[in-house]
């Protein structure tokens, strides 16, 4: 029985994938609701669960793509690629409606603006900090201070080596789990209950799974208008992290 259900994962690894995905997801909202009642979003259980699995079977197997390195599990690699990622990023947009997003105005733009400057200058500094000194590893790890995506692909422009791009990831990890957790937190004290506030704290957060996980738990409805700044945030970081940031980046320490 075991064996059969083995071949039937390999064989069918995308279908499995989702179906251990949704798995994990069904237990970590039970988790959400019954430990921290409500208070943390199942979604923030499931991607720290995520990790932990990933770190465990990254042991077990040696390899180097977490449990999808695991022939029953290959499945998640693809699931968690980056065509579908995209897909469901980008499916988020047809849910918003046009009219609540113009009501964002200037407030988006300087949201924007902020959300990609500080997070770079926070993790540049970091950078600096712990020893890194060459303009390549400084830009790199800020620009995964922005998001987990642009750390690595302006690493993979700029010429930055893996390691410095598994520390961006690392960082915006970090930073997408943070601000799930601690949306529905302080979503009160901020005035994070309408679509134009959504869009703001979007911006300027700029992690999409962050801020979708933490709408989530705020209220689903937020969901899309988050997103959807959030998205713009990806692709603004991607443009000017291994251009404009590097340039100004490798003007101050050569």
């Amino acid at each position: 029985m075991p064996h059969m259900i083995e071949h039937v994962f390999v064989e069918q690894s995308l279908v499995a994938a989702f179906a251990v995905v949704g798995a994990l997801i069904l237990v970590s909202n039970v988790v959400g609701k019954r430990l921290t009642h409500g208070r943390v979003h199942g979604s923030a259980i499931a991607i720290v669960l995520g990790l932990v699995f990933a770190y465990f079977a990254g042991v077990y197997t040696g390899g180097k793509k977490g449990v999808a390195d695991i022939p029953a599990l290959a499945g998640i690699g693809l699931m968690g690629g980056a065509m579908l990622r995209d897909f469901a990023i980008v499916a988020t947009a047809f849910e918003v409606d046009v009219i609540e997003a113009r009501k964002a105005g200037i407030i988006g733009v300087v949201a924007l603006a902020l959300g990609t400057i500080l997070p770079f200058v926070v993790g540049a500094l970091t950078a600096v900090s712990f020893g890194y000194h060459d303009a390549v590893s400084i830009t790199t790890i800020g620009a995964g201070a922005v998001t987990y995506i642009v750390g690595p692909v302006t690493g993979a422009a700029i010429g930055a080596d893996s390691t410095v791009m598994a520390l961006s990831i690392a960082t915006g990890v970090t930073k997408a789990v943070m601000v799930m957790v601690g949306t529905p937190l302080v979503a009160k004290f901020i005035g994070l209950d309408n679509p134009r506030s959504a869009m703001a704290f979007g911006g300027l957060m700029g992690t999409v799974s962050g801020v979708a996980g933490g709408l989530a738990a705020t209220d689903p409805k937020l969901v899309p208008y988050g997103a959807l700044t959030a998205t713009f945030h990806t692709g603004i970081g991607c443009l000017v992290g291994p251009s404009l940031f590097f340039l100004i980046v490798r003007a101050l320490v050569g």
